[in-house]
């Protein structure tokens, strides 16, 4: 072979289009995860469309940490509309095929609204050293402007990361072991070398989930240090619950998403992956929703304004309800 043939086999990917995997080894049980994977879409994005629309009509909620709150759940519509909707086709499909260029938007998209989130997790903890009190240290502009820069760093990382994958050539196999184009699965399908791109994404990943989980958790570490003084021993029972629920979540989502991307390829295992993947893109945008906003007295007092009555989500989670003596994530 000489070079130039050499050259242009490096340059060409042959395959057009891949094929997901996803859930195909499981036969006919298939049909109770679409039914399950539907359900639960279906209360993320009732769960979100409520946050967001209750928080926009009530104007005791225009706050900035119910603005963040607001600008996380429209992002997460987003990046559950993008796994999800492929994945509740690719469920009832013989066909589970995705072309090369909806492969590579279904990554650009997905990082983009993933990695924007956990920049969204991070900027809420933002009064870092003056805990609990969002309205002092915020505002409207520097709202705009920190969500606004959330964006633009989480499509810029996705941007980057796509790149570094579908600029690699694609020359036989076509299988992904996985029910979406994500990242570390794709990668694996190249001919060539690719230790120089996963060490970029790798060092991308540390920026994207080290950096805000490092904010997070210095954060709540204040927020702690401020529940202890509650001298009342109910209201601090009720507050370390509501902190501790909340903790929960970050770390879930944090520690799942660490496991996926922040280890070297000769790792992946298509198995755990795929369970691990499921969590933080369907179980954690699931409970976001219910943990940060639904159990919030504010929230379920404007949600009863907007529908002049007390619905199931209020009932349900009444009980369950956390306050504390401030008017902020809790």
């Amino acid at each position: 072979m000489n070079i130039g043939e050499q050259v242009n086999q490096t340059n060409f990917s042959s395959v057009t289009e891949f094929l997901l995997l996803g859930f195909s080894n499981f036969g006919e049980i298939q049909l109770i995860f679409f039914a399950v994977f539907l359900c639960l879409y279906l209360i993320i994005l009732s769960g979100n469309i409520t946050i967001f629309t209750v928080i926009n009509l009530d104007h005791s909620l225009h706050i900035p940490i119910y603005f963040f709150l607001g600008i996380l759940s429209i992002s997460e519509r987003g990046y559950t509309f993008v796994i999800m909707s492929k994945m509740l086709i690719n469920l009832l499909s013989l066909m589970r095929t995705i072309s090369f260029i909806n492969c590579d938007t279904q990554m650009f998209f997905f990082l983009g609204f993933a990695v924007t989130n956990c920049m969204l997790f991070g900027v809420m903890c933002y009064d870092i050293c003056h805990p609990l009190q969002y309205s002092i240290l915020m505002s409207w502009q520097v709202c705009g402007e920190l969500a606004a820069t959330c964006a633009v760093i989480g499509f810029l990382f996705s941007l980057i990361g796509s790149l570094l994958v579908f600029q690699l050539p694609f020359c036989g196999p076509n299988k992904i072991n996985h029910y979406f184009c994500d990242i570390s699965a794709v990668i694996q399908l190249a001919c060539t070398d690719t230790y120089i791109n996963e060490v970029v994404i790798f060092i991308g990943g540390v920026l994207a989930l080290m950096v805000p989980l490092a904010f997070t958790c210095i954060s709540y570490g204040f927020i702690a240090r401020t529940i202890l003084r509650i001298p009342s021993a109910e209201g601090k029972r009720k507050a370390f619950s509501t902190w501790a629920s909340h903790l929960t979540v970050v770390i879930v989502h944090y520690g799942c998403a660490s496991f996926v991307y922040l280890r070297p390829s000769s790792k992946y295992s298509s198995s755990k992956d795929r369970l691990v993947t499921v969590v933080y893109t369907v179980v954690t945008p699931l409970l976001n929703p219910l943990v940060y906003s639904l159990r919030n007295k504010d929230v379920q007092m404007s949600i009863q304004k907007v529908t002049g009555r007390k619905g199931f989500i209020l009932k349900l989670y009444n009980e369950n309800t956390s306050h504390t003596h401030t008017k902020n994530l809790f």
